[in-house]
């Protein structure tokens, strides 16, 4: 109950514009992934914060890397390193709605970066990683009206 009752009041605090066509990607005002580095999950298996210096913008948002090669990387196959759902806790759009996501809170599951809300959150996620994104999949772009 704990749970939901914390994502209900993320979507609440988000305002009007959270009921209605959100972004592709969910950014903050320090960027995607709230300025970590997504190529660092894979190549470090832990958030990094980027770096000013190695920003990017890529479908409306703004990218932070820890270094020039990880901006590189990043501009070959952005689909590659982006998280999946745009960003947005996966756990939620598996149940049908959005939510912001900490950077804290990830996992990589077949070669793709999924975020959760929390690590509280997180750990419902992992229950059943593959029928979380089976269920995740169908429901995306969708979530996003």
């Amino acid at each position: 109950m704990m749970k939901w009752s914390l994502l209900l009041l993320s979507l609440w605090a988000s305002g009007p514009s959270a009921w209605a066509g959100k972004a592709e990607f969910f950014s903050t005002g320090e960027g995607a992934i709230r300025g970590y580095d997504p190529v660092a999950y894979f190549t470090e298996r832990r958030p990094v914060k980027g770096k000013e210096a190695f920003h990017l913008r890529y479908r409306g948002a703004d990218w932070y890397f820890a270094s020039a090669e990880h901006q590189n990387r990043f501009q070959q196959e952005p689909e590659k390193y982006a998280p999946q759902y745009g960003g947005y806790c996966a756990w939620a759009v598996s149940k049908g709605y959005t939510a912001s996501t900490d950077p804290q809170a990830w996992t990589l599951h077949d070669g793709k970066l999924y975020l959760n809300y929390s690590l509280g959150v997180q750990q419902d996620w992992r229950e059943d990683i593959p029928g979380n994104v089976t269920k995740a999949d169908a429901r995306w772009p969708k979530v996003l009206n």
